[in-house]
């Protein structure tokens, strides 16, 4: 079984204008709220590709309500713990070309609520892939992917998609991936990359921290997956790019469908290439038929 868990979900409220005057009173053009929150965004870019998911994390209130909802009616398993609070609204506002984003803060997550966490996921078994993607919410520190993955089940495989503090905490317990951006990079060791060659000496560094294979997505520039036995690189297919928002999220979802299906890696890599592609090609998450579409036009080069 894969199970996703998404630590700080959010409803998404997300506005058009066709113009903005701070401190008037503005009409949006267009507006639409959505489930929100990486791991939320892996588990249906999965179910779109033919693969259940279960989805795990905290829900509270009117807005953990619409959030369940909404995922049920795509037919997406769900087992959120649920918070006393409401979970948080992002604001995502498209003025023309600008965008601008207002995220709310996390509801409060007490002891009781994280070991509830703790307890569910000790009940994974060996062969189950644990997709843990997003921020962590202010309740918890920052090394909880990594005593998560302390506690977890011998033989189950974790995917990991998060960045700062929480990902170098995390890497130490040895995901079997994790999918950092170029911004999550140099986030993350206060550098700034300046080519494809200090990528790769930066994403190595991961491997030699604990990860056993690093994905690092550059947008239009392709990707690299660095592995224990090579490094690959991956082109991005052509396309006009309609919503980055979801992209990197479809990709851990594409990688994720190719492990659960026995591919090799690097074809997982290349369904996630695809995957990532596809939903930034749309305005919606990546469907099965765009992603086959665009997985001919993607090569992957062994380089070292």
């Amino acid at each position: 079984m894969i199970y996703t868990l998404t630590l700080n979900p959010s409803l998404d409220y997300i506005i058009q204008m066709n113009s903005f005057q701070e401190g008037k009173v503005n009409i949006s053009k267009s507006e639409h709220k959505l489930p929100g929150g990486k791991g939320i965004n892996v588990s249906q870019v999965l179910k779109n590709l033919g693969h259940e998911s279960i989805a795990l994390g905290f829900l509270g209130g009117f807005t953990g309500d619409f959030i369940h909802k909404e995922l049920t009616k795509k037919d997406i398993k769900c087992d959120f713990i649920q918070l006393d609070e409401d979970t948080r609204i992002n604001v995502k506002m498209k003025n023309g070309n600008i965008e601008t984003e207002i995220n709310g803060n996390s509801p409060k997550i007490g002891e009781d609520k994280k070991e509830e966490l703790f307890r569910q996921l000790e009940k994974l078994k060996k062969g189950d892939i644990l997709v843990m993607a997003g921020s962590v919410p202010l309740s918890f520190e920052s090394n909880v992917y990594e005593k998560i993955m302390s506690r977890l089940p011998k033989g189950v495989k974790v995917i990991l998609d998060t960045n700062g503090k929480a990902l170098e905490d995390a890497v130490k317990a040895k995901p079997y991936l994790i999918k950092p951006n170029h911004h999550e990079l140099e986030e993350l060791f206060d550098v700034k990359i300046q080519n494809k060659k200090e990528m790769l000496e930066y994403g190595q560094k991961l491997l030699k921290m604990g990860a056993k294979n690093v994905a690092i997505s550059m947008a239009g520039d392709g990707a690299f997956l660095i592995t224990e036995e090579a490094v690959y690189f991956g082109n991005v297919p052509k396309g006009v790019v309609q919503n980055s928002v979801g992209a990197g999220d479809s990709m851990v979802g594409g990688f994720t469908s190719g492990i659960a299906e026995g591919l090799c890696i690097e074809d997982c890599f290349s369904r996630g290439i695809a995957a990532g592609s596809a939903s930034a090609f749309s305005k919606n998450l990546c469907t099965l038929s765009e992603v086959e579409n665009l997985i001919n036009e993607i090569k992957i080069e062994k380089i070292n």
